[in-house]
């Protein structure tokens, strides 16, 4: 299977190799940067309006809060990177941004 030469399709490569299988839908991982806990509150509401599961969350390392969405999807590179942009269009007025994304594999 070929990916895109990005980090998307890096990971995209790097979880084909791990035996994740592609055929299935996955519970995949979205991450939002946000500037604080306030605004992620806000930004976490209209996510959820917009039917992502979502919750905030601080890291304890560096302090940075960010949105963390789950998308129940099959793991397309299109789907992955529209997916992204949508997250990017509906928290820029909010001063966040789309940070990645990932797969919890067993």
């Amino acid at each position: 299977m070929k990916f895109p030469n990005d980090a998307d399709g890096e990971a995209l490569h790097s979880l084909y190799k791990d035996g994740v299988n592609f055929k299935k839908p996955q519970p995949v991982d979205f991450f939002v940067a946000v500037p604080n806990k306030a605004t992620g509150e806000k930004l976490t509401q209209v996510l959820k309006e917009e039917g992502f599961n979502c919750f905030l969350d601080q890291d304890d390392e560096t302090e940075e809060w960010a949105c963390c969405c789950t998308k129940r999807m099959l793991l397309n590179y299109n789907a992955l990177i529209k997916v992204q942009n949508q997250l990017d269009t509906l928290s820029k007025p909010h001063g966040g941004y789309s940070d990645g994304w990932g797969v919890f594999v067993d």
